[in-house]
């Protein structure tokens, strides 16, 4: 497949949230959204940062339909303010793209106490899809676009330890058992969408390796950006095309293709058998319920 930005359709009249738009991948596709006639919500933990990039895209695209929604996915009360406030605001929603994370941080915990990237990338997600559900459904042929990253394929859900409490951490290995839980997460969304009869729709998406803000934590992988690096812009392409593109919902998890999929053109990502496993989605589903307290498609 050779789909590039450039192709994506007409996007007016669509409603999109999209988590932490105000950098990297995240602010590219608010951009591309926002040119095509988009509605965009970028909902970030940061204001000032999300105001500077929305005057970046406003001085392109001066007519832009761009609101700011302040979200924390660290902190499950701001996500169920957050939810609130935009449903009593907005009569439809059409595409969230699940796209803020954080990645190899110091040991730190969410204002939940869970470990901040596996509570972060996943369980934030996890709760702000499900209040956001009945929205989506309001409107045929929702989506729901979750990002994962390469660095699932080595994840491991330690469901006897999500937390890192109980052993040394791991800062990657705490990062790629919240990537593959966001694959998990995102397959098992699907199937319990088609079994309910829902139209809304579930897919997933990596950006390759991309030179984004992520890696602000690793000296040597700041350096490994400058030779090996693909553009935010680049990296922001497969999540735009599972967004927009009606051939997109032929399969469920899109990213770049080529050389251990770091870049490449836009295609059919592959899955780690690991993240396909029904009974540990089904696992990790339920305990996301219980550490959430948010019950959805049960």
């Amino acid at each position: 497949m050779n789909w590039k930005i450039k192709m994506m359709e007409d996007q007016t009249g669509k409603v999109v949230i999209i988590t932490g738009s105000n950098t990297g991948i995240g602010y590219h596709m608010a951009y591309m959204l926002a040119s095509k006639g988009a509605y965009v919500v970028m909902a970030c933990r940061n204001l000032e940062k999300a105001s500077d990039s929305r005057k970046k895209i406003l001085k392109d695209f001066p007519k832009a339909n761009i609101k700011l929604y302040q979200l924390d996915l660290a902190d499950l009360d701001n996500i169920r303010y957050f939810a609130k406030k935009f449903i009593n605001e907005n009569d439809r929603l059409d595409v969230l793209i699940n796209n803020a994370g954080v990645m190899i941080p110091p040991y730190s915990k969410t204002k939940n106490n869970f470990e901040l990237q596996f509570g972060t990338n996943h369980l934030g997600h996890f709760a702000l899809t499900g209040l956001l559900l009945p929205l989506l459904e309001k409107n045929d042929n929702g989506r729901i676009i979750t990002v994962s990253s390469i660095a699932h394929n080595p994840g491991i859900i330690d469901f006897n330890d999500l937390n890192s409490e109980k052993k040394k951490y791991s800062k990657w290995g705490s990062y790629s058992q919240s990537k593959i839980s966001n694959l998990c997460f995102a397959i098992e969304l699907d199937r319990r969408l088609k079994a309910g009869g829902f139209s809304t729709i579930s897919l997933a998406s990596h950006p390759g390796y991309s030179n984004t803000e992520l890696q602000r934590y690793s000296i040597l992988w700041r350096i490994l950006n400058v030779f090996f690096a693909i553009s935010a812009k680049k990296g922001s392409e497969a999540t735009l095309f599972a967004a927009t593109n009606q051939k997109a919902t032929e399969y469920i998890y899109w990213g770049p293709t080529g050389i251990i999929e770091m870049r490449g053109r836009t295609g059919k990502a592959k899955i780690n058998k690991k993240a396909q496993d029904k009974e540990t989605a089904k696992r990790l589903w339920s305990i996301s319920e219980e550490m959430t307290g948010i019950k959805f498609l049960s």
